[in-house]
């Protein structure tokens, strides 16, 4: 883990109330596809946290979407500013355990896949991705998975679809699925998908760094902070 203070330099809309931020300054922390970043935005008693887009020995990027007070402040921090970062922090996923990915992602749980498969098609290894979305103005990252080569399917609620209703296609010739968005699609997904699997969870934290255990979550093996002992999980874990 690293804290830092990192450079905006971009901070503009990609979709309906979701924001394209990068910030400069160290990355070494970032280990593993699948960590987050903890954000101190000025005003807000406590840090946001935020998933990792995607990085270079430059900066990092994330997306997120405008949900409460602390990330409409964020969404009017200008270009030039400041932040202070806590950053690396959390475990990620494991690539070693698959050769023919199935990424599944919901909402603005897509993120953190991008750079899962910016990094398996650095070893030629190209992942299906099953997206789900609540319409077609909350799409994100989506051509940008086309544009490293993996095959994106995408479903809309405003179409009356959810990602499980393509999950068998999409998981046909899959050997591992990696998943992340809400809840009650994670549940849906560890029900439904035979293959095994690793589900990254969202959850509101308070310190980040596991003092507080604001964050726990009953595991078959007990409680579990999602801060520093995930926020990927795998499926088999999870007492769901």
């Amino acid at each position: 883990m690293r804290q830092s203070i990192y450079i905006i330099m971009d901070n503009y809309p990609v979709a309906r109330d979701v924001y394209r931020l990068r910030l400069d300054g160290p990355t070494d922390a970032l280990t593993h596809a699948g960590q987050f970043a903890n954000i101190r935005i000025d005003g807000m008693y406590l840090r946001r946290p935020f998933s990792i887009v995607d990085w270079d020995s430059g900066g990092f990027v994330i997306l997120y979407k405008i949900v409460g007070e602390g990330t409409r402040k964020l969404s009017n921090i200008p270009i030039g500013r400041t932040l202070d970062v806590m950053l690396g922090l959390g475990n990620g996923f494991d690539m070693t355990v698959s050769r023919a990915p199935l990424l599944i992602g919901g909402g603005v749980g897509v993120p953190p896949l991008y750079a899962l498969a910016k990094r398996f098609a650095v070893n030629n290894i190209t992942p299906t991705a099953l997206l789900g979305f609540a319409s077609k103005y909350d799409i994100i990252l989506a051509d940008e998975l086309r544009g490293l080569g993996c095959k994106v399917i995408v479903t809309l609620e405003t179409d009356g679809q959810r990602v499980t209703d393509r999950l068998d296609e999409a998981a046909a010739d899959r050997d591992f699925y990696y998943a992340c968005g809400p809840e009650g699609m994670l549940r849906a997904v560890k029900r439904q998908c035979p293959l095994p699997g690793q589900l990254s969870l969202e959850t509101r934290m308070a310190c980040g760094v596991g003092l507080c255990r604001g964050c726990t979550r009953e595991t078959l093996a007990g409680g579990k902070r999602i801060c520093v002992d995930g926020p990927v999980f795998n499926k088999e874990a999870l007492a769901w």
